[in-house]
């Protein structure tokens, strides 16, 4: 077996310790350095060569900085990249194809942006070679016989063209200043400026400072900015973060678009339904995060997101999940409703220049109602009228009377305490309670967190701990605003099988904001549709069937889903394709049950 020991630097603090990891090796205690403190940083480095793999130091660690794990010895041949020694490593490269959009589908952490930037050039190979980097030569030699290697040759002599749509499109502004209209004239070497400008919607931002741009703005702009380039392959980097799902699924058209021109296109997207639609082939990245990752062979795209829901890779029979992701739409469309837990009026809020009406409705206890709609359409209004944060400005909401919880949409951290005296100061003796540790706690690993204070935390990690302070406080009335934002497809899965539980274990009511199809689809009973003009008037439906739901807001974005018979998750079907054009003629924009050879559609 090969070894690959990892240190953390942000964790390891070594002015902070008695260097556990040295002082109870028992290697060390041989004499041999299997672990010693470099010269210059004063960090400790794991000889990979002479660790046996023990796990002592990684147990013995106060700050959980280190991590040891065992691969196969051939899997050392593919090794592609490490950053540096004791740090992360990628097995294999995603294989391009020219005319297709090409989907990278993993959590965070296994490699997809270290693929992207070496595809495009920003990071060079060094084939795990950490001291002195392979040559040109060596890694056109390394990819012999597949299809990188003409790739490489060709991205190396220059002629190849490359451009990459960020992940942190937040960052942007540091960088560019001016007007949107300016910059977007600016790269549109390709002549489709009117085209790719209607087709996102930019047309009221175009007079607009850069610096000035909403995260959901700045998005749409970065992935203008791509498209309009003449270059031969086009990458985009979590395009649907900030967007809502409307925004999200006329990106992925524009996607889709890019690659008709011929052009090869590579996608890392967290949103499956948004995946699903834009690729043609998807590849499967692996692993453990922060430590190393695997590329699998490209799949198409309908298979490749069963194998990943399975949590089972036949062609490496390597199972990756504990227990696989299933969508049990037929017992929630059929399920009887129970005690209705609270209900409202016919309702209006005034806020500025914008005007919420919201039809009268309730829900029941154990249900799970959806909200869906365009951002800027009322949504958190909603939210914060349920929640009594808000004063309706007539009709009325009866939750007075119910314990309520509620986990917003933007979370600032105002305290330094550790995520550990945040939740226990929520509920005494929480993180011991079995039934939270094993059903909240350890699906959205928050072990690693428990330690850290609030506010060094990332904003994906801010989020789970977030929704477990949330979940903490046992209440008869949940309100998620947005929970799966900053997370990645496999905290997002993990999110929404837990909100689900929770509920029905405290026979609850929930309302979930949400703009992930899919974890829509895992987590609703009934849904919300709201409607209108975003910023200035919106109407809240009352809640109604999901199919009935998602038919009403599929109709105004002008796409179609059938259900997949394997695993009964939604699939967005390809653009006028025989399904598409059936299912519009026919009115049902969304299927509840689809035959086998409806499914089999790519």
């Amino acid at each position: 077996m090969a070894r690959i020991a990892v240190i953390d630097r942000e964790l390891c603090k070594p002015h902070d310790c008695y260097k556990e990891c040295i002082r109870f090796c028992p290697i060390v205690r041989t004499g041999k350095n299997a672990i010693f403190l470099d010269e210059e940083s004063k960090r400790p480095v794991i000889a990979e060569n002479l660790c046996t793999g023990c796990g002592i130091c990684v147990k013995k660690c106060p700050f959980k900085a280190i991590t040891v794990v065992n691969l196969p010895d051939e899997l050392e041949e593919e090794c592609v990249h490490r950053y540096g020694e004791n740090m992360f490593k990628l097995y294999r490269l995603p294989v391009l194809k020219e005319g297709r959009v090409l989907g990278l589908l993993g959590p965070n952490g296994v490699g997809k942006s270290t693929s992207i930037k070496i595809l495009s050039g920003e990071i060079f190979p060094n084939l795990g070679r950490v001291e002195e980097a392979p040559s040109k030569e060596e890694v056109i030699r390394f990819f012999r016989g597949s299809e990188l290697q003409p790739y490489f040759e060709k991205l190396f002599s220059g002629k190849i063209k490359v451009v990459v749509k960020p992940q942190y499109v937040e960052k942007i502004p540091r960088v560019i200043s001016g007007r949107v209209r300016n910059l977007l004239e600016r790269v549109d070497e390709a002549g489709r400026f009117k085209e790719v400008i209607e087709l996102l919607e930019l047309e009221k931002v175009l007079g607009r400072e850069i610096k000035l741009l909403s995260g959901g703005e700045l998005q749409r702009v970065a992935i203008a900015a791509a498209a309009l380039r003449d270059v031969d392959v086009y990458m985009f980097d979590e395009p649907s973060s900030y967007l809502d799902v409307k925004q999200r699924l006329k990106a992925a058209k524009l996607i889709r678009r890019v690659a008709s021109w011929g052009k090869t296109v590579v996608v890392a997207e967290h949103d499956l339904a948004v995946l699903d639609y834009m690729s043609d082939h998807v590849c499967i990245l692996y692993g453990k995060p922060g430590v190393y990752g695997i590329v699998s062979k490209p799949h198409g795209v309908r298979n490749g997101i069963n194998i990943y829901l399975e949590g089972y890779l036949p062609e490496e029979n390597l199972k990756f999940r504990r227990e696989p992701v299933k969508f049990f739409y037929t017992a929630r469309e059929e399920a009887p409703l129970e005690e209705r837990m609270a209900s409202w009026g016919d309702l209006e809020k005034r806020l500025g220049d914008f005007t919420l009406q919201v039809r009268a409705g309730e829900i029941y206890r154990g249900e799970i109602i959806g909200i869906l709609g365009p951002n800027g359409i009322g949504k958190t209004t909603m939210v914060k009228l349920l929640a009594g944060i808000l004063e309706p400005d007539s009709g009325y909401v009866a939750t007075q009377h119910l314990k309520i919880s509620y986990k917003p949409q933007y979370i600032a951290p105002k305290t330094s305490k550790t995520v550990r005296e945040v939740l226990e100061g929520l509920s005494e003796g929480i993180l011991s309670d079995p039934w939270f540790k094993t059903e909240v706690f350890e699906p959205l690993t928050l072990e690693p967190l428990l330690d850290q204070p609030v506010d060094t935390l990332s904003g994906g990690e801010l989020q789970r701990v977030a929704i477990a302070a949330c979940i903490a406080q046992e209440s008869e009335l949940y309100l998620f605003d947005e929970p799966s934002a900053h997370l990645d497809v496999e905290q997002r899965l993990a999110v929404a099988r837990v909100i689900r539980r929770v509920t029905e274990k405290r026979r609850a009511a929930t309302f979930v904001v949400e703009h992930d199809l899919i974890a829509m689809d895992l987590i609703t009973d009934r849904m919300m549709v709201f409607s209108g003009e975003p910023g200035v008037k919106g109407m809240a439906n009352p809640p109604t069937s999901l199919r009935k739901g998602m038919n009403q807001f599929l109709r105004e974005v002008g796409i179609t889903f059938r259900r997949d018979p394997s695993t009964g998750r939604p699939r967005a079907n390809k653009e006028s394709s025989w399904l598409d054009r059936h299912q519009k003629e026919i009115g049902e924009y969304f299927y509840a049950v689809v035959s086998e050879e409806e499914g089999g559609e790519e």
